[in-house]
């Protein structure tokens, strides 16, 4: 039963990562100029002594990514890592509203540690949308537009209730 668990696991793994890359594939870029002096100056902090991305409340979800990843990049590289409310609650911390926030389980149906965490953020439209765990080689963070049905990620998620 283990087996099968975990090859279903990778399956939906890769299903998820098949339909994040065609998703990405039909994200092109619009021309004409950028309006904005510059990406980085948008999410860099105004606070004297402060550096790193802050949260830009009128921007785009691009314009949040820096953020977003920042916090999930903090969150992997600590001891809670392999947990979903870790993410959720930095992320809260950072800015970002719970109310728009989804995650996948930690465990599998059989107790198992998931493969790999998804959790999203809805912004403007769009999705903020963050990858971790064994499976995935790196955090990912990325852009993706909402699905249909207005939420962010494919799937099981669990409930975000405390």
């Amino acid at each position: 039963m283990h087996r099968a668990e975990s090859a279903l696991t990778r399956r939906r793994a890769g299903v998820l990562w098949a339909v994040l890359a065609i998703a990405l594939v039909g994200c092109t870029p619009q021309p004409g100029p950028d309006p904005t002096p510059s990406a980085s100056s948008a999410t860099e902090s105004p606070t004297p002594g402060v550096t790193g991305p802050v949260l830009v409340p009128d921007g785009t979800a691009e314009d949040n990514l820096p953020l977003f990843a920042a916090v999930m990049e903090q969150v992997a590289a600590t001891d809670a890592r392999a947990q979903g409310r870790a993410y959720v609650d930095a992320l809260v911390q950072a800015g970002f509203s719970k109310a728009d926030m989804e995650v996948t389980n930690d465990l599998t149906t059989v107790g198992n540690p998931a493969d790999s965490i998804q959790f999203s953020v809805r912004w403007g439209g769009e999705c903020l949308v963050g990858q971790v765990g064994p499976s995935t080689p790196a955090p990912t963070a990325l852009v993706l537009p909402l699905v249909p049905g207005g939420t962010c990620l494919i799937g099981q998620t669990r409930p975000i209730d405390w």
